[in-house]
């Protein structure tokens, strides 16, 4: 789904060509870190180590990794 009129999506667009990388990057990191406490604060508490870190990478990315994937993820001791 997009909602985002092509003139909106033409000025986020310029502004972020006029930010360094590392600005972007910062961004980007803040935006993944936000969903990340999103998505723990929503699981629930008596979930072991590895449930709690399979939840979390089927909620998201679940249709874009193959279930091994999200397997190994939640079984790393790492």
């Amino acid at each position: 789904m997009n909602d985002t009129s092509p003139e909106m999506e033409r000025m986020v667009t310029e502004r972020y060509k006029l930010m360094s990388p590392d600005q972007r990057m910062r961004i980007a990191s803040s935006m993944f870190e936000t969903a990340r406490a999103i998505i723990e604060s929503s699981l629930p508490l008596t979930l072991t180590r590895r449930e709690r870190r399979l939840a979390f990478a089927r909620r998201l990315y679940s249709g874009e990794l193959p279930d091994a994937a999200l397997l190994a993820f939640a079984d790393w001791n790492g």
